[in-house]
């Protein structure tokens, strides 16, 4: 906990290249997690959860069209994801909503043998590790 007892984090912001994509994708994703939409405004949408949320926003000053999770920035989200068996049905939903299995030869040990976790990535190039426990 932070200062006066608050969450360490308040928000992030992403900016992303194709908002209808991103709500397809992560929409689904955090609305499955207990998020719940908070903000919406034009070229942009949020999801809180508690009192922490995520915004995504189209910006018109972006200035790429794919994000690269191997650049220098954000890597990858990671979030609670429930029970193993929560990752599992979260991990068979994926695809129908944009998303793609990372490392499925180690899934769902790719953190190492005490994590129970899916790595996924839509089709913008973000990656998500849904963890259990």
């Amino acid at each position: 906990m932070g200062a006066g007892g608050q969450p360490v984090i308040h928000h992030v912001e992403v900016w992303v290249p194709d908002l209808a994509e991103t709500e397809r994708s992560w929409g689904w994703l955090l609305t499955e997690l207990g998020w719940t939409e908070f903000q919406r405004f034009p070229g942009g949408v949020s999801w809180r959860h508690g009192t922490g949320y995520v915004v995504f926003e189209q910006s018109p000053a972006l200035t790429g069209d794919r994000h690269d999770r191997c650049a220098p920035g954000l890597n990858h989200l990671a979030l609670h994801a429930g029970t193993r068996a929560d990752v599992d049905r979260l991990v068979a939903q994926a695809p129908a909503r944009g998303w793609t299995l990372m490392f499925a030869d180690r899934h769902p040990y790719a953190g190492g043998p005490d994590t129970y976790a899916a790595y996924l990535h839509d089709t913008q190039g973000y990656e998500v590790e849904l963890v259990a426990g």
